[in-house]
Parts: C-alpha cells; sequence; structure tokens
C-alpha cells in the first residue's frame, strides 16, 4: 500500500495519531496527523523513529527454540505452538492450573486484543496467576477504589478543572495520563488550558520537573512524604471547613473518622517531615479546595515510594471531600465508546457493586508467602519470584511473558534470574531478543504494531471526548510472525480449552482476523467494531453525549473515606521518626534518597534500540553541590550502595534537584545479572531493591524510589 496512510502509535500510552510514509513495504517518514481530534499533531521522538523501530535488522523475524547447548535456533510458528502446547497440557494435568502462569508487559496494554485474550486464557485453564505491570508501579490506584467506592458518574474532566494537582507525575516528559489529568497525547494542553481558561497547576515532586516549571505552585517535597501532605492538606480543609459539605453530608461516609485520624498532621508537623514551607503547604490547600472544579492525581513517584495505598486512598479523599464528582445532568467526561452503554448516575457505588477487577468478592486469591492480594483480577508481581521458587502445592512451573522484560521491570531482578531459569517451561512473545528471552525456552516472534489491526483501548477510557480509532495493518509481516491473540489461541486449542471472549467462543477453525477477534472483545461497544474500522485516522462521534442520570431508587451506597484499616495506616504513619537529612535508613547510614524518573527517548524497556537511544545512559543526576561533595565533574562513575545491593553509575548534575536527592530512570542497563558499561547501556536501579523489606502489605510492591542510598566517587 504505497502512500501515505494514519495510524496511531503504540509505544506508550498516550497512542498518538501518526501519518506513516510507506513505500514497497518500507516506512519512509512518520509525521504527527494534524488532523487528529485528541493529538492534533502532537508526536515524540520515539514515534517518530518507527522507520527504524520496524526496520531494525536484530527484531524478530522467526520464532526461536533453544536448543541443548543453550544456543537458539529458528523454529516454525506452528511446531513451535505444537511444543509449547504439549508441554503445557502436561505441566496442567501433572502439577494442575497454578503452575502456569502469565506476564503482561507494557507493550501488551498498548495492544487492543493481547491483555483481553490473556484473561479469557486464563479463564479456560484455571488459573488465577496472571501477573502484570499494574502491581509494579501503581496499583494503589485500583487498592484505593476498592476501599473507598467509585462514583458511577465520573470525575471532573481536566477540560473543566479550575485547578488540578500532580503528585509526582511529570506527564510532560512522560506522556502518562489519568483520569482528569492531562492528556499525555498532548501535554502541551497544560500551557493552552493556563493561558485560555486560567487554569491553576499545583506539582508536588522533589525535583523542578518540566512540568513543575510551568506550575503556579510547586511543592518540592521530602522524597517518600507524599501522604504526610495530604494528610495534612485534608486536615487542614476539614478544619477550615473548605469542603463540600453539602455532598460529604449526602454521599461521604467515615468524614469524622478521617477527621480524627489526619488530626495530628498539623502545618508545622507536615512542614517538618515534608520540608516544606507551613505557609505553602496551607496555600496548596486552600487553592485546590476553592477549585470549584478540579482533579488531583498521583504517578509513579509516590505509587513507587512508601505508602503507595495510603497516598492513593488520600487522593481519593481529597477529590471526595472538595466534592469533585460529576453530578446528574452534567457530561460524562471519559465516554469510553469501546464499552457498554450503561446508566452512569449520581450516587456511590459502594465496592460490593463494583465491575469484578474493582469488587473485593471477585479478588480473594492469596499469594502462597507473605499472603498478598489478588487485585483487578490479576496477582502481584512482586510475588512472581517467590511462587516460581517455593516448592510445594501451586508452585508456577510454566511462565509465558507477552510484551514485556520483567527483569528489567521487576525489584531484585538477579533473583528473579534464577527464579525464571528454574522453570521447566519460560515462553516468551516479543519483537526482540530481551534478557527475559535469552532465559526461554521459547520466543515467539510477534508482529510489529504496524503490521497488525488494533483499535486504540487504552486510551478508551480517558478521552474526554467520543473519539475511537481502529487502525488496519500498514506493512505485511517480514517473516514468520504471530498476533498475540493467535498465541494464546492457538495454545488454548492445543491444550483441549475453549477461548470464550465477552462476545462468545473464538473458533480457529472459522479462520478469524484480528477485526472478528476485535468484535469478540469489545461485542457491546457504544459504536461497532465495524464502523468504527470505517473511519481512517478515528472519528469523533459527536452524536454520543453522555450524561450523568439521577440515582438509581433503592440503590444505597455512599463513599468510605475512612474504610477498615484506614486510621490505622495513619496513626502508624504519624508515629514513624521525623526524617533527618543525611540520615536515611533504618540506621541513619545512608546519606541519599533516590528517586525515580523519566526520560523522554525511552519508555520502561522499550526503544532502547532506537538510533537516538542506543548508547544513552540512564544517569544518576544530583545537586550539583552534592557533585562537589562528592569530588566528582559531570560524566564520571560513582558507586550508588542500598542496603540491598551495589551498582555503578555515571553521574551528572541536575540543579532541579534539592541537596540530598538522586534521580534515575529505570529499565537500563541490559542483563541485570550481568551488567553491561554504565556509560553505553546504563545501570539496572532495579538491582537495588530487595522484594523482603519495606513493601506495601497489600501486593508486596517493595520500596522503588525514594530509596535510602550512599554514593561514592569511582576514581
Amino acid at each position: 500500500m504505497p502512500g501515505t496512510h494514519k495510524t496511531f502509535c503504540r509505544i506508550c500510552q498516550a497512542l498518538c495519531g501518526i501519518d506513516v510514509e510507506i513505500d514497497a513495504g518500507r516506512v519512509l517518514s512518520v509525521r504527527g496527523d494534524f488532523a487528529h481530534p485528541m493529538s492534533r499533531g502532537y508526536t515524540c521522538e520515539k514515534g517518530r523513529q518507527l522507520g527504524a523501530h520496524l526496520h531494525n535488522p536484530e527484531r524478530l523475524r522467526s520464532c526461536l527454540e533453544r536448543r541443548t547447548d543453550g544456543t537458539f535456533a529458528p523454529i516454525a510458528s506452528e511446531a513451535a505452538l505444537d511444543a509449547i502446547g504439549a508441554r503445557l497440557r502436561l505441566i496442567l494435568e501433572t502439577h494442575g492450573p497454578r503452575a502456569i502462569a502469565t506476564y503482561s508487559g507494557t507493550a501488551a496494554y498498548m495492544n487492543g486484543t493481547a491483555i483481553g485474550i490473556t484473561r479469557a486464557f486464563h479463564e479456560a485453564i484455571g488459573s488465577p496467576m496472571r501477573f502484570t505491570t499494574i502491581t509494579l508501579d501503581q496499583p494503589g490506584k485500583i487498592i484505593a477504589i476498592m476501599r473507598h467506592g467509585l462514583w458511577a458518574g465520573g470525575g471532573h474532566s481536566f477540560e473543566s478543572a479550575n485547578v488540578v494537582i500532580l503528585i509526582g507525575t511529570n506527564p510532560l516528559v512522560s506522556a502518562f495520563h489519568v483520569h482528569g489529568g492531562p492528556p499525555g497525547f498532548h501535554p502541551g494542553d497544560i500551557r493552552r488550558a493556563q493561558r485560555e481558561r486560567g487554569l491553576r497547576v499545583i506539582v508536588v515532586d522533589p525535583r523542578r520537573t518540566e512540568t513543575a516549571e510551568l506550575a503556579d505552585l510547586h511543592l518540592a517535597i521530602q522524597p517518600g512524604e507524599d501522604a504526610t501532605l495530604l494528610a495534612g492538606m485534608i486536615r487542614l480543609i476539614l478544619a477550615e471547613e473548605l469542603h463540600d459539605r453539602a455532598f460529604c453530608d449526602a454521599h461521604v461516609a467515615g468524614l469524622d473518622e478521617l477527621r480524627d485520624a489526619v488530626a495530628a498532621f498539623t502545618e508545622d508537623y507536615v512542614a517538618r517531615r515534608t520540608g516544606l514551607a507551613a505557609e505553602l503547604i496551607a496555600e496548596a490547600a486552600r487553592l485546590f479546595a476553592r477549585g470549584p472544579r478540579g482533579v488531583a492525581t498521583a504517578g509513579t513517584g509516590p505509587n513507587m515510594s512508601l505508602h503507595p495505598t495510603l497516598t492513593e486512598h488520600l487522593v481519593l479523599c481529597l477529590d471526595t471531600i472538595c466534592g469533585r464528582w460529576n453530578r446528574e445532568g452534567e457530561r460524562v467526561n471519559a465516554p469510553s465508546l469501546l464499552t457498554p452503554d450503561f446508566p452512569r448516575p449520581a450516587q456511590a457505588f459502594p465496592p460490593s457493586l463494583l465491575p469484578p477487577e474493582l469488587n473485593p468478592e471477585a479478588n480473594r486469591e492469596r499469594s502462597r508467602l507473605h499472603q498478598l492480594r489478588q487485585i483487578n483480577q490479576e496477582m502481584p508481581t512482586p510475588a512472581l519470584a517467590d511462587e516460581i521458587l517455593e516448592p510445594g502445592e501451586g508452585q508456577v512451573r510454566a511462565l509465558i511473558v507477552t510484551g514485556g522484560n520483567p527483569l528489567a521491570a521487576c525489584a531484585d531482578p538477579v533473583r528473579l534470574a534464577r527464579a525464571l531459569e528454574s522453570l521447566d517451561l519460560l515462553v516468551c512473545v516479543d519483537i526482540a531478543l530481551t534478557p527475559t528471552c535469552r532465559r526461554a525456552h521459547h520466543v515467539l516472534a510477534a508482529r510489529h504494531m504496524l503490521q497488525r489491526a488494533d483499535v486504540a483501548a487504552y486510551q478508551d477510557m480517558l478521552y474526554e471526548r467520543p473519539f475511537a480509532q481502529y487502525t488496519d495493518a500498514l506493512v505485511a509481516p517480514d517473516g514468520d510472525l504471530l498476533d498475540e491473540w493467535y498465541v494464546f489461541a492457538a495454545l488454548a486449542q492445543r491444550m483441549g480449552k475453549k477461548l470464550v471472549l465477552p462476545g462468545g467462543e473464538l473458533d480457529l477453525g472459522a479462520k478469524p482476523t484480528t477485526l472478528d477477534v476485535l468484535e469478540l472483545l469489545y461485542p457491546q461497544s457504544k459504536v461497532p467494531m465495524r464502523t468504527l474500522a470505517r473511519y481512517e485516522g478515528g472519528h469523533v462521534f459527536d452524536d454520543i453525549d453522555i450524561r450523568v442520570t439521577a440515582p438509581i431508587p433503592g440503590l444505597e451506597g455512599r463513599l468510605c473515606v475512612a474504610p477498615e484499616g484506614i486510621a490505622d495506616e495513619l496513626h502508624a504513619l504519624r508515629a514513624e521518626p521525623v526524617p533527618e537529612p543525611g540520615r536515611f535508613g533504618r540506621d541513619g547510614r545512608f546519606t541519599h534518597l533516590l528517586i525515580s524518573r523519566r526520560m523522554k527517548h525511552v519508555n520502561n524497556s522499550l526503544c532502547h534500540d532506537l538510533p537516538r537511544s542506543k548508547g544513552r545512559a540512564n544517569p544518576a543526576f544530583v545537586n550539583p553541590g552534592d557533585l562537589a561533595s562528592l569530588g566528582a565533574v559531570p560524566g564520571e562513575l560513582v558507586e550508588i550502595e542500598s542496603d540491598h545491593a551495589r551498582v555503578v553509575a555515571v553521574v551528572e548534575a541536575d540543579d532541579g534537584l534539592q541537596p540530598g536527592v538522586v534521580s534515575m530512570a529505570h529499565a537500563f542497563g541490559g542483563d541485570p545479572a550481568a551488567p553491561g558499561d554504565p556509560r553505553t547501556q546504563g545501570t539496572p536501579v532495579n538491582v537495588l531493591v530487595a522484594t523482603d523489606r519495606d513493601f506495601d502489605p497489600w501486593v508486596g510492591m517493595p520500596r522503588q524510589s525514594a530509596i535510602p542510598v550512599r554514593l561514592r566517587r569511582i576514581s
């Protein structure tokens, strides 16, 4: 198909619209689609390199099978599926369904079929052992809803907000987008909203990030103290009666209990713990509360730090006590065209009425060690290595990895590598030979995003207009390549299992297309999939105007701001010692706190092989004064030590960091069991993180930000 074609980029969650120029199967250029109603021409350097990504000579063109000498040999895809299916069937019959697990990475979420098909595969074989990246970085968002309940009418939109508070998130670089937050597909809308409608922006971040540069208020908080700050803001809002009293009286439970639990978080106390001026804390709380419309959101910073589930619960509480939920007659800000057209009443749905992904009663499985909880109908990924290594009934013996590189993403990757190497069967579905793939028994070569049909499913729940986009494959497969949906359907068939999707059974005998599969995955979408497929570049369906309806008679529910355990968590937080600068960790022997950051040229473990990414490290950024104290100059190597391990990194100066803080991006360093040159491959920061301490009791997520460390210059 020579010419220029419209599609969307699937490197990150933004799913930006792009124009791809193709001739004779080769991508000549990739540009932003200025006709795209949502991204309006915006792209980043990653998406503009999709041609190089597709034509990379190191991309897999055939499936691989491990030989007895440890090397890989090409194997036909159907033969590989035969071998894998036979081994899975034997494992299932011998050890039971919990012995088979899957892990879905970032790339799987950028594929409209991958997550739904994996879920159906687990239902078919009866295994709850589904792991994803959700429990690696932001499980608190789901846990908070499971405890707090859900406002069926949805929250305020970014487009209608007078004020937003962004906690530990940097959308100008990450393009990460949450409900009511700045759109990842056009982060410049922050500036536009400030200029055109007077939006006030509050940023809470230890670093003066690119987003913080735009803020009306920047709270350069001590790392790891986000829950403390939120508790203090809630206390002030309630004490000064700035909350939405009418909304709380009608729809909120536990307000008095919450008031009591945060009473000790006074401005002076919070100032001592956070390193912020008491006046600045109060100004931020009052600015947000007075809105009148607004949204509070948190990113990976606080979610990967201490108290992540408490932090996300307090974010919800902040929105709830300020009444930041849509009322009857208002427009629903996320039309979600791929979902059924169900009522959106102006009332609270308690956890017991939520869908299975959010309903505590539908998430009763526990990990064998530590009794960590199931959320989103998936098991906690921090427990994956334990589930593989711990012998006994229910031990994981086979793992299928799709669209991810858990060795780059998970804490304590050296231990995880040992676990992966002990599996009876490891299968990876990927486009490249990652460190995880190199340990696999079989590597199934996946189609590149431009080689498959797809739908913009991830953003469907976030678009603030009734927009949806389907795309055909633009380039023919250049090898023996597989769609992820076909992998799981073919394996289920070989195991003698039926794969049932929401719209019915997936029958490979009928030779379904990806469009057929999408119809089965989204059978009750507000716009039929084949109608959507007629619009190249997507379409805004303006005739779909979803409004918040009247409450359902007889349905009682309140948003619970003080569910069981929250008061205890707040009291425990208040009892912690006030951090002393330069003396971090249990014994005070660490001098710095290491925080996470994003880099524009990569997305987690993706895109490190792009031309503009190759040879670029993830430096350890420090305050210039700290650099001088180390006796180091930019570009030199330093050793970074935690209470678990040591790594070596390139050090650079960043005057946007406060003293005592180190900032590094994750998912670098090549194989964590044998790290490469930190100058060209970067540093595997996850090596510093242990999984057996400082972990969240819900899902076991360890402290991956605000990590106590100390630095030493390497001469």
